[in-house]
């Protein structure tokens, strides 16, 4: 059984996952760290709980879900993983960041594409990847399906999307990503969304506006 903690960091409020299993191996997913005071929140959990990191892995190249990558690297001497279609997110991070007022000068390259990759492991455990577009053009939402849980990244909050208006965004993109293959998934399954708080494909089904639009065939996508 994959445990999971969240953590929201950096001053956009975005969250970072923690995913350990019985054999203490884990994966950081969208590493916003960007503090000494947050590095050490997370050093903490894992040091307290005897954990293992073996990668660091992004749903998205956005720099705000990748705050902390450089620091994890160097910290714990662990790989990174991304979606290659994202590179050029990275590539552009601190220029972006900038727009906010942020730094970010040392966010590396990943050293694992996870393009055309339907799944990774760590430990004992598997998370199924499910490719979807439309935040960004390779988001990735990640899926523990014995557990029920889909970390989301930026593709679906609590009664809301991710923004499709910023480079690589679209809009139809996303709303197919969501229609396609996250509902699909069961009104029971728990999302873990980028940013917000956590919810279910059930209530988002009902709720969500921009979900309920389509189902409901006031537009098209």
């Amino acid at each position: 059984m994959i445990q999971i903690a969240r953590f929201t960091f950096n001053p956009l409020g975005e969250n970072t996952y923690l995913l350990w299993d019985d054999t203490k191996e884990c994966i950081i997913v969208d590493a916003g760290n960007s503090t000494s005071r947050e590095h050490a929140a997370l050093d903490k959990v894992i040091a307290d709980g005897g954990l293992k990191p073996v990668m660091a892995v992004n749903t998205h190249g956005h720099f705000d879900h990748a705050l902390g990558i450089g620091y994890i690297k160097e910290h714990y001497n662990i790989p990174f993983a991304l979606h290659s279609d994202d590179n050029f997110l990275i590539d552009s991070a601190d220029l972006s960041a900038s727009v906010f007022g942020l730094l970010a000068k040392d966010i590396p390259a990943a050293d694992i594409d996870l393009k055309g990759q339907e799944s990774i492991s760590f430990g004992n455990s598997t998370l199924q990847l499910i490719h979807t577009p439309g935040h960004t053009p390779g988001h990735i939402c990640l899926y523990d399906k014995e557990g029920g849980v889909l970390l989301t990244g930026d593709t679906l909050f609590r009664e809301s999307i991710g923004r499709t208006d910023l480079p690589g965004g679209d809009y139809s993109w996303i709303m197919r990503s969501i229609i396609d293959k996250i509902i699909p998934l069961g009104d029971e399954v728990k999302i873990l969304p980028g940013h917000g708080e956590s919810s279910t494909i059930g209530h988002e089904s009902l709720y969500n506006p921009f979900v309920t639009e389509v189902i409901n065939g006031e537009i098209n996508c």
